[in-house]
C-alpha cells in the first residue's frame, strides 16, 4: 500500500480549507483518508501562523513509516524544517517553441534585408 501525505479539501465555494492528511494513493482526494496530521487555510495572510498547522510527531512517525508527501506538502514540510525539498531548475522551460524560433528568424532576416535596401 502506497501511502501519501496530502492535502484534502473543505470549506466553502471560493472558500478552501484543506486538511493535511495520510492516505492511500489509490483514494480520491477528498474520500477516505488514514489519519490528520495537519491543516491548510490559504485564506489567512502569508504571515499569520495559523495559515499552516502541523502534528509534527505525527508526521515523522509517518515518514518513517514510507509515506511520500506531494510536492504542496513537501514545501510546507520543508518550511517546518522536517524534510529538505531539493530546488528545481528548468532552463528550457523559457526557450520558444519551434515554430516560434522560425517565425523570430525570418523576422530577423527580413529586419536586416531591409537595412541592407535602405543603406
Amino acid at each position: 500500500m502506497s501511502l501519501k501525505i496530502r492535502l484534502t479539501r473543505g470549506g466553502a465555494k471560493k472558500r478552501p480549507y484543506y486538511r493535511i492528511v495520510v492516505a492511500d494513493s489509490r483514494s480520491p482526494r477528498d474520500g477516505r483518508f488514514i489519519e490528520k496530521v495537519g491543516t491548510y487555510d490559504p485564506m489567512k495572510p502569508k504571515d499569520d501562523a495559523g495559515r499552516v498547522t502541523l502534528e509534527v510527531e505525527k508526521i515523522q512517525a509517518w515518514l518513517a513509516k514510507g509515506a511520500q508527501p506531494t510536492d504542496r506538502v513537501l514545501r510546507f514540510l520543508d518550511a517546518a524544517g522536517l524534510l529538505k525539498r531539493p530546488a528545481r531548475n528548468n532552463p528550457q522551460k523559457a526557450v520558444p517553441g519551434k515554430k516560434a524560433q522560425e517565425r523570430a528568424e525570418a523576422k530577423a532576416a527580413a529586419a536586416a534585408a531591409g537595412e541592407g535596401e535602405a543603406a
